[in-house]
C-alpha cells in the first residue's frame, strides 16, 4: 500500500513556476504531475521496491507566437538498498526567445530512506547542481533600434560584442517527504545559496519553496474494482511570485483523471 501512495504521490505534484521577472524563475511544467524529481529531490527511489523510474518531459509555452519558452526534461531515479535509500539524475534544459537565452542543469540527488514505525516513513533528500546559461546578444534587439514610424531599423550602440555571453555557477536543494497508508505531505526548498545568474550586474537566483499535501481513499468495497479518490493541495513561492494549486484525482487501476485548480494570492489563474 505504502507503494501505491508514493506511486500516486508521484503523479500528484510536481512544481509548476509561470513566466520569469527580473530577478529570473524556475523552468515551468503544466503537466506537473510528470515530474517528481523537479518537485522536491526527496522523490528520489520513491519506489522502494527497487524498480527504476524514468521520466520525459517536454513543454512549449504559448506555442502560437514562435517557441517564446521551450523546456526539455529527463530524469531517472532508484532506491538502492545499500545506500538506505535512493539516488537520482535529472536533466533539463530551457530555451527562452527562441533560443536567445539557454539554461542547461544537470543534478545528482540522493534521498535518505528513514521507517519511522509501520504506519509512517520519511524521506530526506539532498541535490546537488552544475547550471549553465548562455546569451546570444545578436539576437537581441534594445530600445535605440526603434524608429517611432518604421520600427526596427537603427544598430544599437550597446557593447553587445564584449558584453559576456556564458554563466556558470553550482546550485544546492533539498526536501522532505512523509507518507502514511493513506497520507503524505512534503517540503522542499530550492537555489538554498540565491546564486549569481546576472551576465552584467548581480542577479541572484531567488530560493523557491514549495508545500504540498494530499491523500488517497478508497470509493469502492470491491477488490476487483478499486477506484480511489486523491485531494491534493501544493503552494509554492519563489520571491514575490507566490500560487496555490488544489484538485482532485480519481484512479481506477491504471487510468488516472482529475481535475486541478491554479490561483495566486490576487486571482485564479487557470483550471489544469
Amino acid at each position: 500500500m505504502k507503494n501505491n501512495i508514493l506511486k500516486l504521490f508521484l503523479l500528484s505534484f510536481t512544481l509548476v513556476l509561470l513566466g520569469n521577472n527580473a530577478y529570473g524563475q524556475d523552468p515551468a511544467f503544466s503537466q506537473f504531475y510528470s515530474n517528481p524529481l523537479y518537485l522536491n529531490p526527496a522523490f528520489a527511489g520513491a519506489n522502494n521496491n527497487g524498480c527504476p523510474t524514468t521520466n520525459l518531459n517536454y513543454r512549449d509555452q504559448w506555442p502560437g507566437i514562435g517557441r517564446t519558452y521551450v523546456t526539455y526534461s529527463a530524469s531517472y531515479d532508484q532506491h538502492v538498498d545499500a545506500l538506505g535509500g535512493g539516488i537520482g539524475i535529472l536533466i533539463h534544459k530551457d530555451q527562452a526567445g527562441s533560443g536567445n537565452l539557454n539554461t542547461l542543469n544537470a543534478s545528482l540527488i540522493y534521498s535518505y530512506l528513514l521507517e519511522v514505525n509501520r504506519d509512517l516513513t520519511f524521506k530526506v533528500g539532498f541535490e546537488t547542481s552544475y547550471k549553465s546559461l548562455d546569451l546570444d546578444w545578436g539576437n537581441l534587439t534594445f530600445g535605440d533600434q526603434i524608429d517611432p514610424t518604421y520600427g526596427f531599423i537603427y544598430t544599437t550602440q550597446e557593447d553587445i560584442v564584449n558584453n559576456p555571453n556564458h554563466v556558470d555557477y553550482p546550485d544546492f536543494s533539498t526536501g522532505f517527504l512523509g507518507y502514511t497508508e493513506k497520507m503524505y505531505f512534503g517540503f522542499s526548498a530550492h537555489h538554498l545559496t540565491q546564486p549569481n545568474q546576472g551576465f552584467i550586474s548581480v542577479s541572484n537566483l531567488p530560493t523557491k519553496y514549495t508545500a504540498h499535501i494530499g491523500g488517497k481513499w478508497p470509493l469502492s468495497r470491491y477488490k476487483n474494482d478499486i477506484i480511489t479518490i486523491s485531494p491534493n493541495f501544493l503552494y509554492q513561492k519563489q520571491q514575490e511570485f507566490q500560487q496555490f494549486n488544489y484538485g482532485v484525482y480519481i484512479n481506477r487501476g491504471p487510468i488516472v483523471g482529475g481535475l486541478w485548480a491554479r490561483n495566486s494570492l490576487e486571482n485564479f489563474d487557470s483550471f489544469i
